[in-house]
């Protein structure tokens, strides 16, 4: 199944208090029963609202696929500005998932893919948007075989990771400082690239020095799942202009499923009137 088809079933506009599933139910369900037993299990759950955002405001959607080749699974997991969508989850379906890589090829692959992906569709908004303004971003990660999460933020939306109970957005300094002393602590551990930050004075304003956006920077990261990793947040504006990342992990974390928990968030988020449209996914590692 590609993404295609999947942003069929996945509404594009959401009403309040409408749950979302990968067929259209609640998205709750235990996934990705695996031969080795060192895998981490994967599971995830995702709601939206509308918000009170203005009606003009684009749609976001929500995207969730698997792919398996032989014993190799990957999911794709997304929040994204319909605006930019489309362009990402296409890419990605065309340059990495159509061809049926094996784990060491799609772990070299992914990170690049992944920001590839969103620099063009970042590139194809700015030459069809000017003079326009819109908040526009997205949240999406790439999970190997339950052990290597591939991620992206871009714009306002935002990734955040929960480990031990503690939040780490990538792209701020506060992840940058925890990889720092992770390399300090365990100089002999396997190391994983840092963070990259893509971002261009041109791409946030017009010639005429007028803002299009009020962001679309890029930040894409790598990061081990290990038994520390309890889950991963991706939401879009209407989450993180009301609350902090540590608020969102607090909330969400004594749930024993995703799709509650996404449920909570989206909701916390409306009752503190937020203003923009409401989505959030939830990566569950058990």
């Amino acid at each position: 199944m590609g993404f295609k088809d999947l942003h069929l079933k996945l509404a594009k506009r959401f009403g309040m208090g409408r749950f979302l599933g990968r067929d259209g139910g609640g998205g709750n369900e235990k996934k990705g029963k695996r031969r080795f037993s060192w895998m981490t299990p994967v599971s995830h759950g995702y709601y939206a609202v509308e918000g009170r955002s203005p009606p003009a405001e684009s749609d976001d959607e929500v995207v969730v696929q698997r792919e398996q080749v032989e014993d190799n699974e990957w999911w794709f997991y997304g929040v994204l500005n319909a605006r930019i969508g489309a362009g990402v989850t296409e890419y990605l379906q065309d340059n990495l998932f159509n061809h049926k890589l094996n784990e060491s090829q799609m772990r070299r692959k992914s990170k690049e893919t992944m920001k590839k992906a969103h620099l063009r569709a970042r590139a194809k908004i700015m030459e069809t948007a000017k003079g326009s303004s819109c908040k526009v971003g997205s949240a999406s990660a790439i999970v190997i075989n339950g052990e290597r999460l591939v991620i992206a933020k871009m714009g306002d939306y935002k990734a955040v990771i929960c480990k031990d109970g503690e939040a780490f957005q990538i792209g701020t300094r506060h992840w940058q400082k925890r990889q720092h002393w992770s390399n300090k602590l365990f100089p002999g551990a396997i190391r994983f690239p840092r963070m990259q930050t893509t971002t261009s004075a041109s791409d946030t304003s017009n010639a005429d020095g007028s803002e299009d956006f009020k962001s679309l920077e890029l930040a894409v990261a790598c990061e081990r799942i290990d038994g520390n990793t309890e889950f991963v947040i991706l939401a879009s504006t209407g989450v993180w202009e009301v609350m902090k990342e540590q608020e969102a992990v607090n909330l969400i974390r004594h749930f024993e499923n995703p799709q509650a928990a996404a449920e909570c968030l989206a909701k916390e988020a409306l009752t503190r009137m937020s203003k923009s449209k409401i989505a959030c996914l939830i990566i569950w590692f058990d």
